[in-house]
């Protein structure tokens, strides 16, 4: 890669950790599935009026929406709302690498190789830990939302690589359209009108900033730029520099947010990092002639 290249994976990278602490600023001007809903119509819109016509099946839109922006992203702002701390959560998140290979094994037929296995084997090793040290400091229904979060993304995953759609952020601008009903709509069930309306009614700078930073910086930039790295570099290549969110993660909130890391918490960064870079490990593979070069370069998860 070149340097210009690997400087835009590392900003991407720094995004998406940062977008944790902005999300837990943002919690304290909106209700979770509010702000949820409002992090995908603002990507949406008017995003969706220049990306062209889906070019995809509507029916892997619809599921990819409904699984990581009602599912996944629902659960990920319940769970810091209800006090999952911002960098223990872009930490705990990456398990999703572990729930993605599970899900291709049982839904494509995947078998993970022994390197994979033990990767993900790690990677719980580390999830462990990371429980063992929220128990003693936080609340564990809101840990295993975020575990459940993660299950959701790598469903969204799997979904992703059956659409196989060829241009990222055409697809992830299509997606974010399906979240948004379905969200307002559990937002004034379980959260209430008054409340909704109650922070709308104060929406002041911050609040609008941190809805710009979810919607627009982390979601049309981080996965347009992502998806511009992908279509250039082998995703072997690209992909490990994901493992850099939650170090971005978990230093940002230190910084902004005052997030103590314990050294627990360091432990269970080392086994989940360490895992899932094993767990995405992609199998080394004769390149052939015969075989299209999109296929070679392998496909986004």
């Amino acid at each position: 890669m070149r340097p210009a290249h690997i400087s835009l994976a590392v900003l991407v990278a720094a995004v998406w950790g940062v977008n944790f602490t902005v999300i837990e600023i943002g919690l304290d001007h909106f209700p979770p599935l509010l702000f949820s809903a409002l992090r995908f119509l603002v990507a949406a819109v008017p995003a969706v009026f220049f990306v062209g016509r889906p070019k995809v099946a509507w029916k892997w839109i619809v599921a990819v929406g409904l699984v990581l922006g009602v599912a996944k992203f629902g659960l990920l702002f319940i769970g810091m709302d209800a006090g999952m701390p911002a960098g223990l959560s872009s930490l705990v998140l990456q398990i999703q690498a572990v729930f993605t290979a599970v899900l291709a094994f049982a839904l494509l037929g995947e078998r993970p190789g022994r390197v994979r296995l033990c990767g993900m084997a790690v990677a719980l090793a580390g999830v462990g830990v990371a429980a063992v040290d929220e128990g003693t400091s936080g609340p564990l229904g809101a840990f295993a939302l975020v575990i459940t979060a993660a299950a959701c993304w790598g469903l969204s995953n799997v979904f992703t690589r059956k659409a196989s759609p060829p241009d990222p952020l055409n697809f992830m601008v299509w997606v974010s359209t399906v979240p948004v009903l379905p969200l307002l709509g559990l937002s004034l069930l379980t959260e209430g009108p008054s409340r909704d309306l109650a922070a709308l009614r104060d929406l002041d700078w911050q609040g609008a900033g941190v809805v710009v930073y979810v919607a627009w910086i982390t979601t049309v930039f981080g996965f347009g730029a992502w998806g511009w790295l992908l279509h250039r570099h082998p995703a072997s290549t690209v992909a490990p520099f994901s493992l850099l969110v939650p170090v971005f993660g978990m230093s940002s909130a230190a910084l902004f947010l005052h997030e103590g890391v314990s050294p627990l918490r360091w432990a269970a960064a080392a086994l989940l990092v360490g895992g899932v870079a094993l767990t995405s490990r992609t199998p080394r593979v004769v390149q052939s002639a015969d075989v299209p070069a999109p296929e070679r370069a392998g496909a986004p998860a």
